[in-house]
Order: C-alpha cells, then structure tokens, then sequence
C-alpha cells in the first residue's frame, strides 16, 4: 500500500450478463457491504450499459458506487453506439473506466483518443479510471516500463490529481489468462509509475491512486494488496460473482484497517 488513503477496488463486467443476475449481483455485494459493518476501501462496479439504472436501484444508499466501462470524448451527437460521460453521470455514475487494453486493441484507440475521453469525464464530474499496459512481446522486449510510461504520459490529462483520476496498469499478457506478473516486478512498475506522475503533477500524486489488474483473483489479492503503491485492483472475471469478488475487497479491506 501507499499513502492512498482508501484503496479501490473495482469491478468490470465487460459484457457479461443480463438485467436478472446483475440485480442478484450487486444485491448480493450490499449484503456482503452492510454486513461489514463499515469499509475502509471503496468499491465500485461497472455493468454494462443496459444494466446500469437496474443497479443503480439495488446499490443506491450503500457504499458500492456505480461505474461506465467506456465513454466517448463528445457529450452527445451523432456517434451510433457510443455513450457520453454526461450520460453516464445522468445515469448514476461516479467513474468510469477509458483506455482498457480491450479498446486500444480491438477498437484501435490510441493514447490521444484515451486522454480525450479521460477528459471528457472529468468534464462531466466522473473520475476516470485510466489504464495502461504493455503487451507480451513489449515485457520480452524489454520495453514494458518505456511502454507504460510513454501511455501515462499521453493518455493522462494535464491537472490529474487524487481527487479526480485514477491510473490502472493492467499488463496485457495477465488480463483474463490466469497469469499474473511477480511481486517484485508489480513493485516496480507501480513504483516508476508514482515516481513519473509525483515528477508531473506534484505532490498531490503521492495519494493519486494506483489500481493492479490482470487475473486479480481470492487466492493472490492479499498478496497483491501488501505490495507498496498498489492502491487497489481493477478486478474482470473474478468481480462477477460475489463469492470471489468479495475477498478481493476484503484483502485490501483488512490490509488498509489499522493495526
């Protein structure tokens, strides 16, 4: 951990579901949620787009907050298919996820395309969540930190802070394959990634706060939430069940309470 003082843990249904098992879902997470008593990290889910006023209804009052899993840069217009960041804040939204690996890769958008939707959700009073990662061949190149960087560089907006922008590295070859990098190379990442936005935006980026994701599952978050600048995970598979997600929260739960 770091010095975030709430870590968050985030769910990404991706496309996945239908309106009846996201309802029993998040019932499910604000049953888990009230019988904590009190959480000492954030939680966020993001449905898709067709399920998000149904949850909404379930989660509305409790900690769990609501999510987008994308946006586009305009607030409206003619853009078939897409959604604008006013529209998910009409929709209940406190965040909302840009520049997943999914979309660079199969909707081809670049670094300037994902700074202009992170943009756009602070426009509209979301705090975006924006991710980062390299690819397989990138990390056996050599290249995974230089990759890393160079996206932080030109997919964060100017005047990200803690308050309105979250960082996500999600290294490509982990996301879904059951693979996760080692501690030690986590540690590195999330640490040249502190040091690169702390030297960018001052010390307000000390406690901006940075996700893991890639195959965060039961058995690795405790070890993942121990790890120094991790401030949380960004969770796919494991985040849509609540027999798996929930120990995910609890791991970084438990690690950020007092001791």
């Amino acid at each position: 951990m770091t010095g975030a003082s709430r870590p968050l843990v985030a769910g990404n249904w991706k496309m996945n579901g239908a309106r009846a098992g996201a309802v029993a879902l998040a019932s499910a997470l604000v049953d888990r949620a009230a019988a904590e008593g009190g959480l000492s990290c954030d939680v966020l889910v993001c449905p898709p787009a067709h399920q998000l006023f149904p949850v909404l209804d379930v989660i509305a009052g409790s900690p769990i907050a609501l999510g987008g899993q994308d946006c586009h840069a305009r607030p409206d217009g003619a853009h078939t298919g897409d959604i604008g960041a006013e529209m998910l804040g009409d929709a209940g939204c406190a965040y909302v996820i840009v520049g997943h690996s999914e979309r660079r890769t199969g909707h081809g958008e670049t670094d300037s395309v994902v700074r202009e939707k992170a943009a756009a959700a602070r426009r509209a009073g979301l705090v975006p969540i924006v991710c980062v990662g390299e690819t397989e061949a990138q990390r056996d190149a050599g290249r995974a930190l230089r990759t890393v960087e160079d996206q932080l560089v030109n997919s964060v907006p100017d005047g990200a802070g803690a308050s309105n922008a979250v960082v996500a590295y999600e290294p490509v070859w982990a996301i879904g394959t059951g693979r996760t990098p080692a501690p030690g190379e986590i540690h590195e990442m999330h640490g040249a990634m502190r040091r690169l936005l702390a030297a960018r935006f001052g010390p307000d980026a000390a406690t901006l706060r940075l996700l893991y994701g890639g195959s965060v599952n039961p058995g690795n978050a405790a070890e993942i939430a121990s790890i120094e600048n991790v401030d949380g995970a960004l969770v796919g598979g494991a985040s849509l069940k609540a027999e798996t997600f929930w120990p995910i929260v609890r791991a970084f739960h438990d690690d950020s309470s007092p001791t």
